[in-house]
């Protein structure tokens, strides 16, 4: 392998996706921000659920908003929790009651009416993912999928879908976080960037 080649026609491939981006998603990335704005607004949180890549996007995107991201806007935590953190929560689920079954019941001791859930799966196929956005409609709380590709069975599944314009799932997963990071800016922006 030509390791120069591979490393140039990655960040050619990375920013092609990005423009792809540019060019199908900014009206449901500007979506997403009224979405977590009105959530946050009506005193409701974000819950966020994924696998392995996906799992760590969901802490890095909880962290975002609860700690920030802008250091410019000075403001009060916002409540996002990722259900990926909890290694307990997580062995016993997956040993008691199926791995396919773990982000659902989390979501149904933790999820509220008025909630947001972002599902984040890159092939759109993941079980455990599928079934808490099943269940959040099921609760009243909107679902946002972050999804790739073909977006696979979570295509139509939810209240917005974000599927990056890829089948490369590094190219997914990095679309995942640029637009995360967007989101997040906008949405301190309109809570708290215009006092």
């Amino acid at each position: 392998m030509d390791a120069k080649k591979f490393i140039v026609d990655s960040l050619i491939e990375s920013s092609e996706t990005k423009l792809k981006i540019k060019d199908l998603l900014v009206r449901e990335i500007q979506t997403a921000v009224k979405l977590l704005t009105e959530c946050f607004k009506g005193g409701n949180k974000l819950l966020l659920c994924g696998n392995g890549g996906s799992a760590a996007d969901c802490q890095h995107i909880a962290t975002e908003l609860m700690i920030r991201l802008s250091h410019n806007i000075k403001r009060p935590a916002l409540p996002a929790i990722a259900l990926t953190t909890d290694t307990s929560s997580l062995t016993a689920g997956g040993n008691d009651i199926g791995f396919e079954n773990i982000f659902e019941r989390s979501l149904e001791g933790l999820g509220n009416e008025g909630d947001v859930l972002l599902a984040i799966s890159t092939s759109g196929n993941s079980e455990n993912v599928l079934r808490a956005a099943i269940k959040a409609k099921l609760m009243g709380i909107k679902v946002i999928s972050f999804l790739g590709g073909t977006a696979g069975k979570m295509k139509h599944l939810g209240d917005l879908q974000i599927i990056i314009p890829s089948s490369n799932i590094q190219r997914i997963q990095e679309g995942h976080i640029t637009v995360a990071h967007i989101i997040c800016e906008l949405v301190e922006e309109e809570l708290y960037g215009k006092s």
